[in-house]
């Protein structure tokens, strides 16, 4: 039996970006708008709006893609909901992390 695992960036009304995995985007984008838990990050940033969505068939995959772009900045996640891939490498090229030189001296 063939499944598909989403992963999918949905934009709060906060402008802030949620990135999830689920094996229903139209349930989950419901539930976002809708769950009545309110320690949930998208409760008070309601209504989210679905802005892409990646298919994948083993759900390890799709968990580590969720985990990969949940640790990306906010201008990386714009290209990739853009489609706009050839941005990525320099989106983190110029990026300063916490391996700076400061940390090793």
């Amino acid at each position: 039996m063939y499944k598909e695992y989403h992963v999918y960036i949905v934009e709060c009304s906060d402008k802030s970006y949620y990135t999830g995995v689920t094996n229903s985007v139209e349930r989950r984008v419901w539930e976002h708008n809708n769950d009545e838990n309110i320690n949930h990050y998208t409760y008070k940033r309601r209504p989210v709006i679905l802005k892409a969505v990646e298919i994948f068939e083993d759900v390890n995959d799709a968990i580590a893609r969720e985990k990969q772009i949940k640790r990306w900045n906010r201008k990386k996640k714009e290209a990739l909901i853009r489609q706009g891939y050839d941005e990525l490498p320099a989106i983190s090229r110029g990026r300063k992390g916490y391996m700076n030189r400061r940390f090793f001296e």
